[in-house]
């Protein structure tokens, strides 16, 4: 069972990011403050949910959050500040947009940059342990996917519906194939014989 808070704050906010490790598309990002007696069997880390239940998930978390709120950083900033900059960008954008604003945050991960002056704690592997980080991913991801599938339909042949941009074979095939689009991260490494991403 996710544990419901780590403070003893009124407003905790958990935030995570979903796309950091794609070739194309924004990295981004959601925030959410859960009541504190919240509960939902299937809330999860969003890695372990199919997309039907995250489908299901997004509007019990946001009908029943206290606050909400997500964001996209692009392509262009991510190429300008670096990947791990920009997640945090995401970050707090989605943290901005909370009212009421919270009193402590619980960020997925190892890094984070203060927010204003309001105490935090980053959490290895958070959106397994905690609910309000968990509801975060899993609204970053279901605003994500929903993003790259609509960009999709404007060069279908990356199949970004199936891979949201992820480096799979067939994007990769692709980017070789028919080059890269504006959607593209032009300081990731994009084809395969560049084995890593330069992150």
């Amino acid at each position: 069972m996710l544990q419901k808070t780590f403070s003893d704050g009124d407003f905790e906010c958990g935030t995570d990011e979903a796309g950091r490790g794609c070739l194309a598309g924004p990295v981004t990002a959601a925030a959410v403050i859960l009541p504190k007696d919240f509960e939902h069997e299937w809330l999860n880390d969003s890695k372990q949910l199919s997309a039907a239940k995250r489908d299901v998930l997004k509007p019990i978390i946001e009908t029943h959050a206290l606050s909400f709120g997500f964001s996209h950083v692009y392509e262009e900033e991510i190429d300008s500040i670096n990947i791990l900059n920009a997640s945090i960008l995401a970050m707090h954008k989605s943290v901005a947009a909370l009212n009421p604003q919270p009193d402590f945050i619980i960020v997925d991960g190892n890094k984070f940059k203060p927010y204003k002056t309001v105490k935090y704690q980053t959490i290895v592997k958070g959106d397994s342990k905690y609910l309000s980080i968990a509801a975060a991913s899993i609204l970053a991801k279901t605003y994500r996917d929903a993003y790259m599938e609509k960009i999709h339909e404007e060069f279908p042949m990356y199949h970004w519906n199936q891979n949201k941009g992820y480096p799979t074979e067939a994007h990769r095939k692709a980017i070789k194939k028919y080059g890269i689009t504006k959607y593209h991260r032009k300081s990731f490494r994009l084809l395969p014989e560049q084995l890593k991403l330069a992150l």
